[in-house]
């Protein structure tokens, strides 16, 4: 396994091994779901949206989720899959192809729109503060990334420090509370983490 390939991920629970028209079909409904996140926020989002923005009936969608805690689950699992294949296997500068240092900056400008896009879901999801941190497997390959990263980009000092304070600007209810209290763009935050990131790395 490459430094940058993570383990098999589970976020929120993921399906088990499905047919492959069965498969397609439950990212379509996902995707839709993930639309209507976006422009409307999760709370708005009913079942019957989805059915109907998928082109099935309402039934097909409970059969596949169970409800629409199950459906919301699924699609955090989903969105953060499909980021992380982003910048694991995508295109560069977040994926493979740039330098270290122009991945990390861009990394982070897509974690902060990432975060922001389903804040919603993510805050809903938010584990007690002494187990937010020990229970969190996407945080364990987004930390895995940072930290690859930083040493490649020639980062020097305790680096696993380094990469846990970086990460912690990236967490979703102080992103929540920059965005919503002080009224912070994406692309204010997304200047501070490179700027933070530049500072980090030249020492």
């Amino acid at each position: 396994m490459s430094p940058l390939t993570p383990p098999e991920l589970t976020v929120l629970g993921s399906p088990p091994k499905e047919r492959s028209d069965a498969a397609r079909n439950r990212t379509r409904l996902l995707d839709v779901a993930a639309r209507l996140v976006a422009e409307h926020g999760a709370q708005n989002v009913t079942m019957e949206q989805v059915a109907a923005g998928a082109g099935v009936g309402k039934g097909t969608v409970f059969r596949r989720f169970g409800d629409r805690t199950g459906l919301m689950r699924a699609l955090l699992d989903h969105a953060e899959k499909t980021f992380q294949q982003e910048f694991l296997a995508g295109p560069a500068p977040l994926g493979p192809g740039a330098g270290p240092l122009e991945r990390l900056r861009a990394f982070g400008g897509a974690m902060i729109d990432h975060r922001l896009r389903y804040r919603d879901m993510y805050l809903a999801a938010e584990q007690p503060a002494e187990r937010r941190y020990a229970d969190d497997p996407p945080r364990a390959v987004h930390a895995r990334h940072v930290g690859t990263l930083l040493g490649a980009a020639g980062a020097t000092g305790d680096l696993e420090l380094l990469t846990q304070s970086l990460l912690a600007y990236l967490d979703t209810p102080f992103l929540h509370y920059l965005s919503t209290v002080h009224g912070m763009t994406p692309e204010r935050l997304g200047d501070g983490w490179v700027r933070l990131v530049d500072g980090v790395v030249r020492g």
